[in-house]
């Protein structure tokens, strides 16, 4: 597999895993490192940049579609934006260094953009999570 081909496959799967599509990240992470082929911290930084920019999609989707939310296509109910909202009421802004988290990450990342969180303060703190549980698997392989 070339590197063009590692790096687009890991960028595709950490985006499409900090959306609120299923999808997982680590494992094609861990796969990428356990091969070897690549510096890790080039699979840290590309995996990185990937999933933050699926959590700002998440933002954007929470800013723009929320107009939208009775729609049957919508793809969350009332009672799981409602729990994520409980959520950043009660924690703020510093719920988002949750945003690595399965389950409530990705809908946390959602109600940050429906309750107009500032962008660039979203996105350190997006980036700090997200770096961070990257790192921590990068280290637990090394």
């Amino acid at each position: 597999m070339t590197s063009l081909a590692v790096y687009g496959g890991l960028f595709l799967a950490a985006l499409l895993a900090a959306t609120i599509l299923p999808a997982q990240s680590e494992a094609a992470l861990a796969a990428a490192i356990v091969a070897g082929r690549e510096p890790v911290w080039a699979l840290v930084a590309v995996a990185s940049l990937g999933n933050v920019l699926g959590s700002v999609v998440n933002y954007a989707l929470g800013y723009f579609l929320t107009r939208f939310e009775n729609r049957r296509w919508f793809p969350l109910t009332r009672a799981q934006i409602a729990k994520a909202e409980g959520w950043y009421h009660r924690w703020g802004k510093w719920s988002l260094l949750l945003s690595w988290a399965p389950v409530v990450g990705d809908p946390l990342t959602l109600v940050a953009g429906v309750l107009r969180e500032n962008l660039a303060v979203f996105v350190v703190l997006v980036t700090i999570a997200k770096v961070g549980r990257y790192l921590v698997i990068a280290w637990a392989l090394a």
